[in-house]
């Protein structure tokens, strides 16, 4: 499974980078919004803040699939390395992302909520498509249920596209992803912390610690060699 870091944060992400093996970073109009700075140099910061060999999203802001291309290849030439287009899905979008095909551009097809959403993206040509989890339990609907359908259908038809799973509050959501098959995951910073946090690892450290100490003190195993 791949991890995605889910912001615009420079610090978070940069961050997230050192510490865990994430491939890249995912943002859309309302991250981007909050980080409230040019929007421009913002970009050029996120290609920055991850590394020339990571995944940068990136979501349009046009409607019309004409200028839905032209956005895609302006942040592109902008951002460089392994960039997506985010692309809502729509006819719009299918259009534009049918109009990406051969351009070298990657599209992520994100506001998913159904399988058949994601079929048709599939079909257009998304390279990834983005099921938002948590928003779909929000409406008493089955988030993970929908990652397993889009997967299972992928797997029936040998489409070339990946299920990238968004939207989530908890890292059971995230469990579950990854046992149906889900091919990636973007979460927030915060989450990525939580992945590696259990009570009794932090206990079996202090244990560890409270041994070691008892025979040798302070002295760590490099003073003793």
């Amino acid at each position: 499974m791949e991890f995605i870091i889910d912001t615009a944060d420079l610090k978070a992400i940069r961050r997230i980078v050192e510490f865990f093996p994430v491939i890249g970073v995912t943002t859309n109009p309302t991250i981007i919004s909050k980080e409230k700075t040019d929007f421009k140099q913002l970009a050029l910061d996120l290609r920055e803040a991850v590394g020339p060999d990571k995944q940068v999203h990136i979501q349009t802001t046009s409607e019309k699939a004409e200028d839905i291309v032209a956005e895609a290849k302006a942040l592109y030439d902008l951002v460089g390395g392994e960039f997506y287009i985010k692309i809502p899905i729509g006819a719009e979008g299918l259009k534009a992302t049918m109009m990406l095909k051969g351009s070298g551009i990657g599209v992520t097809m994100t506001a998913i909520h159904t399988p058949q959403q994601a079929l048709q993206a599939a079909l257009a040509g998304a390279t990834y498509v983005a099921p938002y989890v948590n928003r779909l339990d929000n409406v008493c609907a089955d988030g993970v249920g929908v990652v397993a359908d889009i997967v299972t259908i992928f797997d029936a038809y040998g489409l070339d596209c990946k299920v990238l799973a968004a939207s989530f509050k908890n890292v059971q959501q995230v469990h579950e992803c990854a046992l149906c098959g889900g091919h990636a995951v973007t979460i927030n910073p915060d989450l990525y912390d939580q992945l590696v946090y259990h009570p009794l690892t932090d206990k079996a450290i202090v244990d560890f610690t409270a041994d070691w100490k008892s025979v040798y003190g302070d002295k760590g195993s490099l003073d003793l060699i």
